[in-house]
């Protein structure tokens, strides 16, 4: 079945970087679009960025576009987001997501920006 798997999350302080990344397994992962989408404490998800099947495409929310860049490694079924410039508004629970006729996400991965 379908699995997503993020990893990478943690605390970090303002101005910081992190990786995110998300293993991929029970589907051809390199035949799929892929996207981030957060949630922070108390709000709704928020989506953050997509990544087109060959990697040609990468959208991204206005709110982390120039800070945040999204990878993926379709050899190793594997997505990332590259996070930098960190802010205390960017903490979120950051998930994987496949969306299409059916939507399948990860459990999710805890981003914390606090000094």
């Amino acid at each position: 079945q379908v699995q997503l798997v993020e990893s990478g999350g943690g605390l970090v302080q303002p101005g910081g970087s992190l990786r995110l990344s998300c293993a991929a397994s029970g589907f051809p992962f390199s035949r799929h679009a892929m996207s981030w989408v957060r949630q922070a404490p108390g709000k709704g998800p928020e989506w953050v960025s997509a990544i087109a099947t060959d990697g040609s495409r990468a959208d991204y929310a206005d709110s982390v576009k120039g800070r945040f860049t999204i990878s993926r490694d379709d050899a190793k079924n594997m997505l990332y987001l590259q996070m930098t410039g960190l802010q205390p508004e960017d903490t979120a629970l950051y998930y994987c997501v496949r969306f299409g006729g059916m939507d399948y996400w990860g459990k999710g991965t805890l981003v914390t920006v606090s000094s």
